[in-house]
């Protein structure tokens, strides 16, 4: 039988006229209530009344206040703010089946979703409202001997939970994506399957097809986790997870994006444990590494870190910072998210939501007497003009661009609406990067490339470069030839040529090749260094789309 409206439902059994209805839904408006509390407080039915009515339409058994007997230690299996949100709990634990106190089953989602959180088939009862309200107060009162939420559990009832099938996967799939190293989890469901695969080294591999059946399940626990609203499947959600995962701590952005098929979940992996990058481990060449760190040792002036997303352009900045760190200068910096932790800086972490974004974050800064500031990304003309600003006012500040090469990051800068001569003013060097997979070192292998090849051609090759690398591929690097990865870099320093010609509004092209002339080495040419000294093969440099530079 179908569910009618409330309203509908106690006007049929004789519990108020329509004139109270109209009464009521005219008072709803006004305070916000549902109509069954805004009924109630206008007395014209009882919290009792309104349950049992709900109760005598769907089926679901009602069960009076004073009949309730509750297991508090069953009712934190769900998270207070779940059962607030949910307006459910609950209240007995009985091998598969879990009990639930509601106080409205209209919404047919709750139940289910309540099921895929704890993992196991759920029985609702009603409740009055009243009765809902005291048993959530209770179970999350606080008490002496607790200390979390999970250690005030049952040890049964959360090793049930922990059993569910879906608990169990989401933290197989997290753990091993650290274990490998991975810097990103996707989770896609598809027409008749769910496909996961981790991004490892810059290429994606498909590590697991789980069954369709799990993954409502498990695409919940991870909501869960990352504290977004499980309920809402039409819209795209961010979230966050933090854990510590082997003496260390790990945090997971993570998002979910609404497809044909479902919700696609992608987990980004922030490994702050990791040990931190020096500049001398990148892989710059001797002479570019010379020469980015005399630029980055200015007192003032606008050093930018340029390249797409996943360039490795946060590790160069960090890595500077700890080149340059010291008890003698001040270092703020404000970033999306924090990734990892300079000790003896004033790291700020991005929140819109609170008014706090780069510029903001930046105009603040000016008031902390800083003599370095470090702006994550510049991503927007009011963040690039405050910050050319403060590297004109005597502070130095390192802030990363996307742009395809290092000369592109002038002619940004003036699209973006900062004035020619500011940029020129400002920008004292660009750093262009990209990341290819380095060689693995166990089953590396020398090769004569033919002459007539054609990546002689496409990346100039001379023809003396004969000798060239590759992996063959073993159990270290399980088969691929590649473990782990290597920067390939472009250094402009600004002249007074370069200078001149933003001033003047002069385009990339023209830019590029004045700096070429100064001595800049591109990034393909670093990249065939890299190949020629084996650290990675021509393969990797093509791949990393490079060729129109």
């Amino acid at each position: 039988m179908a569910i009618r409206r409330l309203g509908e439902m106690l006007i049929s059994a004789g519990l108020i006229t329509e004139e109270q209805l109209k009464q009521a839904m005219e008072e709803k408006a006004s305070t916000g209530l549902r109509l069954g509390e805004t009924l109630v407080a206008l007395g014209f039915v009882t919290e009792e009344d309104v349950a049992r009515t709900v109760a005598d339409q769907t089926g679901i058994p009602f069960l009076p206040e004073s009949q309730l007997e509750v297991d508090y230690e069953a009712s934190r299996l769900l998270p207070e703010n779940l059962a607030r949100q949910y307006r459910a709990i609950p209240i007995s634990a009985d091998d598969d089946v879990i009990k639930v106190a509601i106080d409205d089953p209209i919404d047919v989602f709750k139940i289910n979703d309540i099921s895929f959180l704890l993992g196991c088939n759920v029985t609702p009862v009603i409740v009055t409202g009243r009765a809902l309200e005291r048993i959530i107060s209770e179970a999350f009162r606080p008490r002496p001997a607790d200390k979390v939420v999970e250690g005030a559990l049952d040890p049964r009832l959360q090793e049930d939970l922990l059993d569910s099938p879906a608990v169990k996967l989401a933290d197989e799939l997290i753990h091993n994506a650290i274990e490998e190293g991975a810097s990103d989890i996707h989770i896609e469901p598809q027409q008749d399957a769910v496909r996961v695969r981790y991004r490892i080294d810059g290429v994606l591999h498909t590590v697991d097809n789980p069954s369709p059946d799990i993954y409502p399940a498990l695409i919940s626990r991870l909501k869960l986790l990352s504290s977004m609203d499980i309920s809402e499947r039409r819209i795209p959600q961010d979230g966050r997870i933090q854990l510590e995962y082997r003496g260390r701590e790990v945090d997971l952005r993570t998002s979910t994006l609404p497809t044909i098929h479902g919700e696609k979940m992608t987990i980004r992996i922030l490994d702050k444990g990791r040990s931190i990058t020096r500049l001398d481990d990148l892989g710059f060449m001797p002479d570019t590494l010379s020469a980015f760190r005399q630029i980055i040792r200015l007192p003032v002036g606008m050093i930018l870190v340029t390249g797409p997303t996943g360039s490795g352009k946060t590790t160069t900045l960090t890595a500077s910072l700890f080149e340059i760190n010291s008890s003698e200068i001040n270092i703020v910096t404000i970033e999306d998210p924090v990734e990892y932790v300079v000790p003896g800086t004033a790291q700020v972490q991005v929140n819109p939501r609170a008014g706090l974004t780069f510029s903001s974050g930046l105009r603040s800064f000016l008031r902390q007497d800083p003599d370095v500031m470090v702006v994550g990304e510049i991503r927007d003309s009011e963040t690039a003009e405050t910050a050319i600003r403060a590297a004109l006012t005597g502070h130095l500040v390192l802030s990363s661009l996307h742009t395809n090469d290092a000369p592109g990051a002038i002619t940004r800068l003036i699209d973006m609406g900062v004035e020619p001569y500011l940029v020129a003013s400002a920008v004292s060097g660009v750093l262009a990067q990209r990341l290819v997979r380095r060689i693995c070192s166990n089953c590396r292998e020398a090769y004569q490339l033919p002459p007539d090849a054609l990546e002689r051609h496409f990346l100039e090759i001379p023809p003396e470069a004969s000798v060239f690398y590759r992996g063959r591929g073993c159990h270290r690097c399980k088969g691929t030839g590649y473990r782990g990865r290597v920067g390939i870099f472009e250094l402009m320093v600004v002249s007074t040529a370069i200078r001149e010609m933003a001033t003047a509004k002069a385009p990339t092209a023209t830019i590029r090749k004045q700096a070429l002339s100064e001595g800049m080495v591109s990034l393909v040419k670093d990249g065939l260094r890299k190949a020629m000294d084996g650290l990675t093969t021509i393969e990797e440099v093509s791949r990393a789309g490079l060729l129109d530079l």
